[in-house]
């Protein structure tokens, strides 16, 4: 298949176009005039939460009608939107902060338009990841944004064992009511001294910056009122091949290979062939004793 150019020029095209135009992540003065511009241009915005936006729309006086897209009507909403593009109409995505697709609804809409032939138009702007990166005094570049974390405490173990081979920064998104647990796993899988910062309410008035070892950053979580939302900047590993084993070898044979078993999914073969090789002894011996065999 060759590659094909789309231009995203107004004019050079028979479809309309989709913008996908940051807003604010806390300030509104970060809404730049060409959001604003294309905001109040475009047929149609389409909203992760029209009630949010539309206080975004009151605030600069943008009249332009909304549609509802979120991740529970996307597969019901991308038709009609596509369709409306078809037609001659320009739609501008916005998600309640910050980029469309970053954390947030967007890229299966964006890949329905490249699909349809319908120019696709980013606009720069807010983004609390590199915002929270640039600030946090650990290495920018490079550096791996992730976005939230699986909730369940296995998948998300399982998770930060991949990551923990990163050498560079890392990007985290949490919610403030599952800090505390996330910093803690987090301690558990990448080892207590690794540097991290928490960035908390980004461009706003208590904007924050928490400095120091993961476990300085779990103490603070677990003695103070967590309110907010936060970036998580954890610096890489600089010694990836000393991973810290997800299995707690204080644990009796057994119990480590159902311990792995639950936090990365493995098959009882794979997980008792890890806890031998972490315990440095034979396959055979945690293989009898997970199946209780003499």
């Amino acid at each position: 298949m060759a590659i094909e150019a789309q231009s995203s020029f107004k004019g050079e095209n028979v479809t309309g176009c989709l913008y996908l135009v940051p807003t604010p992540i806390g300030n509104l003065g970060d809404m730049t005039v060409r959001a604003q511009e294309v905001l109040q241009a475009v047929d149609v915005i389409a909203a992760e939460d029209t009630r949010n936006t539309g206080k975004l729309l009151q605030h600069f006086a943008i009249t332009t009608p909304q549609i509802s897209f979120h991740e529970h009507n996307t597969q019901e909403r991308i038709p009609q939107l596509v369709a409306k593009m078809q037609a001659g109409q320009d739609v501008a995505q916005v998600s309640d902060a910050g980029m469309p697709s970053i954390s947030d609804p967007g890229h299966e809409l964006v890949v329905a338009c490249i699909a349809a032939g319908i120019p696709v138009v980013p606009l720069p702007g807010p983004n609390a990841g590199l915002t929270a990166l640039i600030a946090s005094g650990l290495a920018p570049q490079p550096f791996y944004f992730y976005g939230f974390l699986p909730r369940k405490t296995g998948q998300q173990q399982a998770e930060l064992a991949k990551l923990n081979q990163q050498t560079c920064s890392i990007i985290l998104y949490e919610a403030p009511h599952r800090l505390a647990k996330t910093l803690q796993n987090i301690a558990t899988i990448c080892g207590t001294e690794r540097q991290i910062v928490l960035c908390r309410e980004l461009t706003k008035r208590y904007e924050e910056f928490l400095r120091g070892t993961v476990a300085d950053a779990l103490q603070w979580a677990q003695t103070n009122p967590i309110k907010g939302e936060f970036v998580l900047i954890l610096a890489g590993n600089d010694h990836p091949e000393t991973m810290t084993p997800v299995v707690d070898q204080t644990l009796s044979l057994a119990q480590q290979v159902a311990q792995l078993m639950d936090a990365e999914g493995l098959k009882p073969n794979q997980a008792i062939k890890r806890v031998a090789k972490e315990n440095k002894v034979a396959r055979q011996v945690v293989y009898n004793e997970f199946h209780h065999l003499d």
